[in-house]
């Protein structure tokens, strides 16, 4: 299997990029079928955040639009970066309140699943709840942490982000389980599949958490479960750094998922 090579595209001094028809096509279709997923399925924050954003239908949001409500609420910005990025970039953007964002869109054969962030996943997934100061607080603090950490300890460090930004759910008591993980979020099918019966769902340990190994090219059959968006205050409150060494010396779980083929 031969791997799609994308290209990012580079804005011009406004910041702005000239996307093709074709390109704009993409994101309303990819848009309209993932936003009639979202009631009663994201979190209220994210829904706010959606709403905030008041993002286009019919073209791919320009980042400057997008900076405007981010910075007014959280004091957080956009970054047009390549397809993929190094961790200590990756970590001195959100420790500068800086998100990511690849700036190409996938195509229509991977339209349901790419394993590089393409800027539906970073723009619809993540945008909307870099409005809340909770999930925005969470995100400044773990790029300031792994700014400061070894190559080992970003390893474990990846999978806290994982399982909170990119792949959580958040329950508060008495209430239906719904989702804030923007892996989910912009995933028509992990949406569903996430939310059902089929998937293991635990309560959130930090410990647990950076010891659980996952695989980015299969449905999760993890999910770690906060009980609610401000939780993610407690967890940047936490010994973050000294949970990492004792994950280091504790090991990690056996995997939930069999170990990828060679021959993919």
């Amino acid at each position: 299997m031969t791997a799609t090579k994308y290209i990012a595209h580079q804005p011009n001094a406004q910041g702005y990029i000239d996307y093709s028809e074709h390109e704009n096509q993409l994101w309303q279709q990819l848009y309209q079928r993932q936003v009639t997923n979202m009631p009663g399925r994201a979190c209220p924050a994210y829904l706010q955040g959606l709403d905030a954003l008041a993002m286009s239908v019919d073209r791919i949001p320009q980042l400057p639009e997008i900076d405007k409500v981010l910075f007014a609420a959280t004091g957080w910005k956009t970054a047009a970066v390549p397809a993929l990025i190094s961790f200590g970039r990756f970590f001195e953007l959100l420790a500068n309140k800086a998100f990511p964002v690849a700036t190409f869109i996938r195509t229509k054969e991977e339209f349901d699943y790419l394993q590089e962030p393409d800027i539906f996943h970073e723009i619809f997934g993540h945008c909307p709840l870099l409005t809340n100061p909770s999930f925005a607080n969470f995100s400044h603090m773990y790029g300031q942490l792994g700014l400061a950490a070894t190559k080992e300890q970003r390893v474990f460090l990846a999978r806290l982000y994982w399982f909170t930004i990119e792949f959580g759910l958040v329950q508060a008591k008495d209430e239906p389980l719904q989702i804030y993980g923007g892996g989910i979020l912009s995933s028509p099918g992990e949406t569903m599949y996430a939310l059902s019966d089929k998937p293991e769902r635990r309560a959130f340990d930090l410990l647990d958490v950076l010891r659980t190994p996952y695989r980015i090219d299969i449905m999760q059959p993890i999910y770690y479960v906060i009980e609610s968006i401000d939780y993610l205050d407690e967890i940047a409150q936490m010994d973050i750094m000294g949970m990492v060494k004792q994950a280091q010396q504790l090991g990690m779980f056996e995997p939930k998922f069999a170990p990828k083929s060679k021959a993919s």
